[in-house]
């Protein structure tokens, strides 16, 4: 994968993507990548008014494109339930879910259903969204679901007494938290995946060191990104080699293989011990359950 760029991605005819948080950042150009490779590609995006938005200079920078926007408000258990519905009534399979929106580092706050804001929209709302998925999922030849994590996860720990933080909260080590959640439930499902023998492959990625929206709540850190990091569709690469690259295994994790994990082409990226804890992972997935009440049934 030395060197590789947007221009290697294959060609995506006839594969269906949804990807989460398109309307900026690296989601819109992971949308965009994938539909200009001929992938029928739904943008889901918290605000319709910025999703329509996305999809108008989606369409300006690839006129064919097969692409449409649709709202997804992933700290709203209602809101992700109707998109599903919305999803399996108009398509027949869906061959990739990226599950890329978040949220870093805001100040203390609530979704609509009670949970940490960041824990909420970065982990809750991706987990119950892929197990709503499912159905759309197992009919596809060889459905992949990438989840985008962060080198924010290296701080990470999950506070299975104070998930919510009820007790205290800190935005760094919450957001390190919701990081290393994505990074659990992406090799969780892979193995519930194997378990089920369902021919379906989830994978991880991060960005590194990007420019864009997110860095907004970010403090002295967001001086540091505008100085040391690369643009969007740079940053974009390593969740799109890991939702098309032919040699993606089950649980690998991509990020850019520059300097410190930072910069740099997509390649296999470093994790932390924690992100490999299989005991951990099955405990957040069974909590995952519970407060979303969503059941993969894998």
């Amino acid at each position: 994968m030395v060197g590789w760029s947007e221009a290697d991605i294959s060609d995506q005819s006839g594969r269906i993507a949804v990807v989460t948080g398109a309307n900026s950042g690296i989601g819109f150009e992971t949308a965009r990548a994938l539909a200009a490779k001929r992938a029928r590609v739904v943008l889901a995006c918290r605000s319709e008014e910025r999703g329509r938005d996305a999809e108008r200079r989606l369409r300006a920078a690839v006129p064919a494109a097969d692409a449409r926007a649709e709202p997804l408000d992933l700290g709203s258990l209602a809101s992700v339930r109707a998109f599903a519905d919305k999803l399996r009534a108009s398509e027949p399979r869906l061959d990739l879910l990226v599950n890329n929106a978040g949220v870093m580092m805001p100040p203390l706050g609530r979704t609509a259903d009670g949970f940490e804001t960041q824990l909420g929209t970065n982990h809750l709302g991706h987990f119950a969204l892929t197990g709503l998925l499912l159905d759309l999922l197992r009919s596809a030849a060889q459905p992949r679901v990438v989840t985008v994590s962060s080198l924010a996860h290296f701080w990470g720990r999950i506070a299975f007494d104070d998930v919510h933080a009820e007790r205290a909260y800190n935005a760094t080590r919450a957001y390190g938290q919701s990081k290393l959640a994505n990074l659990l439930f992406a090799r969780e499902l892979q193995r519930r995946f194997e378990a089920a023998r369902m021919g379906a492959l989830s994978a991880a990625a991060h960005p590194g060191s990007t420019r864009t929206e997110l860095q907004r709540h970010s403090g002295p850190m967001r001086a540091i990104v505008a100085v040391f990091s690369q643009q969007p569709p740079e940053g974009a690469l390593p969740t799109l080699y890991a939702a098309t690259a032919p040699d993606v295994r089950g649980g690998d994790y991509f990020g850019p293989s520059g300097f410190a994990g930072c910069l740099g082409p997509p390649g296999r990226a470093r994790s932390s011990p924690r992100s490999k804890d299989a005991a951990t992972a099955r405990r957040l997935w069974d909590v995952s359950e519970q407060l979303t009440g969503v059941s993969f049934g894998l």
